[in-house]
């Protein structure tokens, strides 16, 4: 009990809305010119939404919604395999829950799952693991997604089943890494985000260093901070004090949490089990070397070359649902003509409306004033 009244203590620091508000003027005094900002991760994008922070800084201040949810980037074409392997009989798909209704081209997890497919959601890769173990008659397929931050659970997985010999468990991989779709933002010719905001939790696996080749050749400012708003209020004005000074660094905002070289041995996990490969990006297009596939050590256990999937291929996403500029920053929500009528969290269009982390989901639930 005493570790969780200080824990909630320690969290209140940056929850305190006089400490917040006493950011935000360091903010107003520091800026003298326009600057756009992006942050990078979902759950930072909530918490900006929620607690009304873009109210606070100055209006010099634009911030642009980023990719930062797996779920929301996780392709239509992906989804569509998961569908199909879902329909064998002798399959037990497995996911996290906001993956449920991600549309693919024809239909969701959910919708297959009402036609008959055993479709389960799980809290991650160990409980489809120990599935598989009271399952032998069946094949348990794990649809994988997510950032650095949830793939070595899945290595970890993935390394479990060859130990064990549990040949009945395979994955769909569909994770992705952070440092390349940044590439793709800033080299896309309609850029303009001029610092990000990078996930406290990916660094937290990854460390400083996979932003430092990316600072080096854009001389763009990366600072690395938290979900808390006193957190994220700390990297904006660690953004506008390095722009403002023409300095381009990564800078850790999240220290508390984040060390410089990361958490090695779940490196060591992505390591031995991954191996990086081109990767499409929901809104993006594919973007090269950004996804993480399973070594061919450990075909076993991927489900993409166990199960004849030739005939599901990559499909034109829904061009009524604006969520690529979302994605990519350059709309906000509300500026897409499906928002809140024809694309509702009850209906949605796009992965942005469904998913937990999802900018679109963010503005319906905490600014409905906004909803068409």
């Amino acid at each position: 009990m005493q570790i969780l009244e200080k824990t909630l203590k320690y969290l209140d620091e940056f929850r305190d809305p006089a400490a917040a508000r006493r950011v935000a003027e360091e903010i107003r005094r520091a800026v003298t010119r326009p600057w756009t900002l992006m942050e990078v991760c979902g759950g930072q994008t909530h918490s900006i939404v929620k607690n009304g922070l873009d109210s606070l800084w100055p209006s010099e201040i634009t911030l642009a919604h980023g990719p930062g949810c797996p779920v929301c980037v996780t392709p239509a074409e992906a989804v569509d395999k998961a569908v199909a392997l879902a329909e064998k009989p002798e399959v037990i798909l497995t996911s996290f829950g906001d993956m449920i209704r991600v549309p693919g081209s024809g239909g969701d997890l959910a919708s297959a799952r009402a036609r008959g497919a055993d479709v389960r959601v799980v809290y991650g890769p160990l409980d489809a693991l120990a599935l598989a173990r009271r399952e032998p008659d069946k094949i348990v397929v794990f649809f994988a997604v997510g950032f650095e931050t949830t793939a070595p659970a899945v290595a970890l997985a993935v390394l479990r089943a060859r130990t064990e010999n549990l040949r009945n468990f395979a994955l769909l991989a569909r994770h992705v890494i952070v440092p390349p779709a940044l590439e793709a933002i800033v080299s896309s010719p309609g850029n303009r985000v001029q610092g990000f905001l990078a996930a406290g939790h990916v660094c937290t696996i990854m460390g400083e260093a996979a932003y430092r080749d990316f600072v080096a050749r854009h001389k763009i400012p990366v600072v690395i901070t938290g979900f808390e708003p006193v957190d994220i209020l700390r990297g904006v004005l660690a953004l506008v004090r390095q722009l403002e000074t023409g300095r381009a660094e990564v800078e850790n905002e999240y220290a508390r949490v984040v060390r410089r070289e990361g958490n090695r041995p779940a490196q060591h996990l992505l390591e031995e089990v991954f191996q990086c490969t081109d990767r499409p990006w929901r809104g993006f297009g594919t973007i090269p070397m950004s996804g993480l596939e399973i070594r061919p050590a450990f075909a076993p256990w991927d489900a993409e070359q166990r199960f004849d999937l030739s005939g599901v291929g990559a499909v034109e996403e829904s061009g009524e649902c604006r969520a690529g500029d979302v994605l990519r920053g350059l709309l906000k929500p509300a500026q897409c003509p499906a928002f809140g009528s024809a694309c509702t969290p009850e209906r949605p269009l796009g992965a942005p409306m469904v998913s937990s982390e999802g900018a679109c989901a963010a503005y319906y639930r905490y600014r409905p004033v906004e909803v068409r």
